[in-house]
């Protein structure tokens, strides 16, 4: 599943290709995603102009010139492809997952622009749209989702206060969308390795400088990777013929078995199952 860089690289890349355009018309093949798409969605976005395209956590929100939105996620395996009719492009793929160019089966969802058509492929449909009418509406969305790593609120106050007294691990809280918003499971193991916290441990047995260093390697492990074009968990390019570059710079992630990359360190990186999640750490410098 694509984390906070990966959709961070598909918002940007939208916003490069459809910013400031009219949605001439959309087509729905299969309103079986995760959530049943409305009857009326078609409708509301036909006509509209793009005014901007953010990204909140794992999702991605098209804001429309009329004060509407469409908010996106594309769960597991979805993606979304840009067809150019003036260039012709083998690479369609905004992101770094799965095939890099349109597959034939599984497009549910086409938007039309003028110059260029937007295809959202998804085989195990876990991906969703949603047609929010207004900002209100939307602060409704993401109510219960806490704040994001690059986020003020993501603080040493916030975290003592909400890790008080819990028992639950620290890795089952990087994970929890409640807690801070967007980390996923691949940086949620890189943190704690950068932070030397061993991913098993209570949550509230951290002390405040073990706390500090997880909220800086946070900022500074995503912000690498949205550098790094985010991780291409496979090798391809996307549509500007980039690869995601970070996963060359995983420091524990995929890692199991292999010496531990820390100077003077002679661990050996090993794999657990946390939650049905693959762990990977250090037991020597992470404790």
């Amino acid at each position: 599943m694509p984390e906070l860089p990966e959709v961070e690289i598909v918002q940007q890349s939208l916003s490069k290709n459809i910013k400031g355009k009219k949605i001439n018309r959309v087509l729905v093949k299969n309103r079986n995603l995760r959530f049943k798409l409305k009857p009326y969605f078609e409708n509301k976005l036909k006509g509209q102009f793009i005014s901007n395209i953010q990204r909140f956590s794992k999702y991605i929100i098209i804001m429309l010139k009329n004060k509407s939105f469409c908010v996106i996620h594309l769960g597991m395996t979805g993606t979304i492809h840009i067809i150019k009719k003036k260039k012709k492009s083998l690479l369609t793929n905004t992101s770094f997952y799965h095939s890099p160019i349109l597959p034939k089966k599984h497009n549910h969802i086409e938007f039309f622009f003028d110059d260029i058509k937007l295809i959202y492929n998804d085989p195990r449909r876990f991906g969703f749209f949603l047609f929010i009418k207004d900002k209100e509406n939307l602060k409704n969305v993401f109510k219960n989702y806490g704040p994001e790593p690059f986020d003020k609120k993501f603080n040493l106050d916030y975290l003592v206060n909400f890790l008080k007294g819990k028992k639950k691990d620290i890795k089952g809280f990087l994970l929890d969308q409640k807690f801070v918003s967007g980390i996923g499971n691949i940086y949620a193991s890189e943190i704690l390795y950068s932070s030397k916290i061993n991913p098993l441990t209570p949550a509230k047995k951290l002390k405040k400088s073990q706390l500090r260093n997880i909220i800086k390697s946070s900022k500074e492990i995503l912000y690498k990777a949205i550098k790094e074009g985010g991780s291409s968990i496979r090798d391809f390019k996307n549509t500007t013929g980039d690869t995601g570059g970070f996963q060359k710079k995983f420091k524990v992630y995929g890692r199991d078995k292999k010496n531990c990359k820390r100077l003077k360190c002679l661990g050996i990186i090993d794999k657990i199952i946390q939650s049905n999640r693959s762990t990977f750490y250090c037991k020597i410098c992470q404790k």
